[in-house]
């Protein structure tokens, strides 16, 4: 618990903190807020804000140059600040430049009681990770299975307060420090099974052993659960219903979960939470109700909002996902039939997530406009009439030229004005 900088360090930082506090401060933000709370609050025709995902193109949009700090801690620290004033300065997409610095528990969680999963991880010609293949530790689902004991949950609040005062003291007086948090636990259940067993394996095994897929979803259901609640009891929890994500730089501002204070411990009902499954793209839905619906139908139960999906066809299912309880938001992607989508969510309240395909800014080293303003467009008329947003997401580089990341948001907009 013993964080220094060298006063070199410190003055950079507290010069960005100063600027994010700035850049929080403007006239725009609070108009972006008023976008996102009208959009998750059901107000008419409210307009789609228009988000880029940053980190995934990373190599371009934080490079080593920019960073100034001398010591592994300033750094970091560095790096948070920064992403949110380069994304004003460079991207000036829909996200509200945070007026605070925001830190989370210092916890332990092992997830799987003792069993560990090892990872490989490939790398490409620029240090980058490119992918990684697991060691499954389940080789034999039902003989394997004792292997899984409960989730063992500890946190450290002396060490989070004292991380708290030293940032505190070091610029909390430009940019106020705050503990955040998530609902803490796994809604994402399928892909903790490939994570313990692998994607082949697990879809042969709802023929071969249906009991013991059930049993073994049935265990992490109950896991994900215990480490929510655990998370609750601890009085972990902090109100993520304003400038935070529910999933995937989906913001949360809304006036339909409560406000608290500051330091007061929410409950889970209080909070966004999100679920996904990503990896029963391969099933069918018949076998999506019977072995995962039951199940993720649970661990979404505690949460007021709920936000879900990600990279699988959300069409396929949605005679399941529209049942899941306190459903929000529902991610619409490359593969999921929009139209299909935009009739399906008519009066519901359910606000449609669009990831627009990556590839227009991923594959060619310059913005095809033409065909990016048609995709945007296309959305725009499959969806008419239903709350959207736009995450663009799963851009992985720009080529070095942030000014295409720039040009899609700009795009996005003038789109969305014509439609309006």
């Amino acid at each position: 618990m013993d964080w220094t900088l060298p006063e070199h360090d410190r003055g950079i930082l507290r010069e960005l903190a100063r600027k994010q506090a700035a850049y929080a401060a403007l006239p725009v933000m609070q108009q972006r807020r008023k976008m996102w709370h009208d959009l998750n609050d059901g107000q008419l025709n409210s307009r789609p804000p228009v988000i880029i995902e940053t980190w995934t193109f990373d190599r371009d949009f934080m490079p080593a140059a920019v960073f100034q700090c001398q010591t592994e801690l300033g750094r970091r620290l560095e790096g948070q600040l920064l992403r949110h004033t380069r994304n004003h300065e460079l991207i000036d997409d829909d996200k509200v430049i945070p007026n605070t610095f925001d830190v989370g528990w210092f916890t332990s969680i092992d997830e799987f009681g003792g069993v560990k999963i090892a990872r490989e991880v490939a790398q490409d010609s620029q240090g980058q990770n490119l992918g990684y293949h697991n060691d499954y530790p389940i080789k034999d689902l039902a003989a394997d299975f004792d292997k899984l004991k409960p989730a063992v949950c500890s946190v450290d609040k002396p060490k989070t307060h004292a991380y708290v005062a030293f940032l505190t003291e070091l610029f909390g007086d430009l940019l106020p420090v705050r503990i955040r948090s998530g609902t803490f636990g796994h809604g994402m259940l399928t892909h903790r099974v490939v994570d313990l067993m692998g994607m082949e394996q697990f879809f042969m095994a709802m023929y071969e052993c249906p009991d013991d897929v059930h049993k073994l979803m049935a265990y992490l259901r109950d896991n994900a659960l215990h480490i929510m609640q655990w998370a609750e009891a601890e009085g972990l929890l902090r109100s993520n219903n304003a400038n935070q994500d529910s999933f995937g730089s989906s913001y949360n501002f809304n006036t339909q979960l409560p406000t608290l204070a500051q330091d007061q411990p929410a409950h889970l009902k209080q909070m966004w939470g999100c679920a996904n499954s990503q990896e029963t793209v391969g099933v069918s839905p018949q076998m999506f109700h019977e072995f995962c619906f039951p199940y993720y139908q649970a661990v979404c139960q505690p949460v007021g909002l709920l936000y879900y999906g990600c990279c699988e066809p959300t069409h396929t299912f949605w005679e399941d996902i529209r049942r899941l309880p306190n459903l929000k938001k529902v991610s619409v992607n490359r593969w999921t039939d929009q139209r299909f989508m935009g009739q399906a969510v008519q009066g519901s309240g359910v606000i449609l997530s669009r990831k627009p395909d990556p590839n227009f800014l991923g594959v060619d080293e310059t913005l095809n406009e033409p065909a990016w303003r048609a995709h945007i467009r296309e959305t725009l008329d499959a969806t008419h009439g239903a709350p959207l947003e736009i995450i663009i997401r799963d851009v992985y580089t720009v080529h070095g030229d942030l000014g295409n990341a720039r040009r899609a948001v700009a795009i996005a907009r003038q789109e969305i004005d014509r439609k309006r």
